[in-house]
């Protein structure tokens, strides 16, 4: 239903000023719609990514009831359970990957709720009526782009604003019972919109997919500075982490500008020309147990999800060296009751 383009809705709404001087996440969020959009634009997105994204891709799960976390923009075990639950409902690959097929889906079961709730809903209520229904109603018309104000349960005139326009534009009118062809005329409106959406992306894809690469080459004055070492040993590992202490944390960063918990140790083990997996479950896997942890080992903990999702290069003397959210690169003590409580075991990378 209401199949009007996010630009069109957009331009005709009284915040058009206001979308322009914010944000993208802050005018998103005024704008479902526009969510919608950039879920469809975005590239395939895997367990372990964050970002805008991610968070959009949450609050719509949460939306159509599969997912209940935290929206924090983390593609994390929970986010990939209530993803994998979708697809299998939907009768789609169970990938946990969100891929082409599966934003479509997300979206063309968001839009077919909230169409589903205008239609059963908007012939029950009238101008002065302060009720549940009237907010679903809202709700329904604010994701379409139509209501703009506070959405408080009152049929006010902002409320019947909306409906005239959607009545309007759409031919059809929401204060009597629609009929099964006209429903089914709407939901035809959703499909096209997907088609054309999905149209325009593979386009902009196949367009990005034939422009020549460009690379960059960088002088010598502009290339990283490198730790070289004589050869591997484990005092040549402690010696590079205790040279990094003080790094920012940041949230994918793999360099000396800033490193998260497994882009530390993959820098670090890199200077011994030493290669490891990129995550910290994947390093876990690559490693091999040990029944204490000896200098240069890694100590494992389970902090944010289920399962080794933080680690850090044992120095001894119950201290480990990790990049941690809140102060960076920094040493640990893993009697510390926050670690203690968390801790999983200890590999060694051979």
């Amino acid at each position: 239903m209401l199949n009007a383009t996010v630009e069109h809705v957009v331009k005709q709404s009284l915040l058009y000023s206001y979308v322009l001087s914010q944000p993208f996440a802050v005018y998103m969020n005024s704008y479902p719609m526009i969510q919608s959009k950039a879920l469809l634009e975005a590239e395939d997105l895997n367990y372990g990514e964050h970002g805008e994204a991610i968070r959009v891709l949450q609050e719509k799960l949460n939306k159509l009831s599969y997912f209940n976390d935290e929206i924090d923009g983390e593609f994390d075990i929970l986010t990939e359970y209530a993803l994998k639950k979708f697809q299998k409902d939907q009768g789609i690959t169970v990938t946990g990957q969100v891929d082409m097929q599966t934003r479509n889906m997300i979206i063309k079961a968001e839009k077919t709720k909230y169409l589903n709730k205008l239609v059963d809903l908007s012939e029950s209520v009238s101008p002065g009526m302060i009720s549940k229904d009237v907010k679903v109603v809202q709700t329904a018309l604010h994701y379409f782009g139509y209501y703009q104000g506070e959405i408080d349960s009152i049929y006010g005139p902002l409320t019947a604003k909306a409906i005239k326009i959607a009545e309007e534009r759409h031919d059809i009118d929401l204060t009597q019972e629609v009929s099964q062809t006209q429903l089914q005329t709407l939901h035809t409106h959703v499909d096209h919109e997907l088609e054309e959406a999905n149209k325009n992306q593979v386009e902009k894809e196949v367009k990005k997919a034939s422009q020549p690469k460009v690379v960059e080459v960088k002088s010598k004055e502009e290339k990283p500075k490198e730790i070289k070492v004589e050869k591997t040993s484990t005092s040549s590992i402690i010696n590079v982490a205790h040279s990094l202490i003080g790094t920012p944390y940041v949230w994918g960063g793999e360099s000396r500008g800033g490193f998260d918990c497994s882009g530390f140790l993959q820098y670090v083990f890199a200077t011994q020309n030493i290669t490891i997996p990129r995550t910290v479950s994947d390093i876990w896997n690559f490693s091999s147990s040990v029944q204490s942890p000896s200098v240069g080992d890694l100590v494992f903990y389970e902090t944010y999800k289920p399962g080794p999702s933080h680690a850090g290069i044992y120095i001894g003397n119950s201290k480990f060296i990790h990049a941690g959210s809140s102060n960076g690169v920094t040493i640990g003590d893993m009697n510390y009751s926050y670690w203690q409580s968390r801790y999983l075991g200890a590999k060694r990378v051979r």
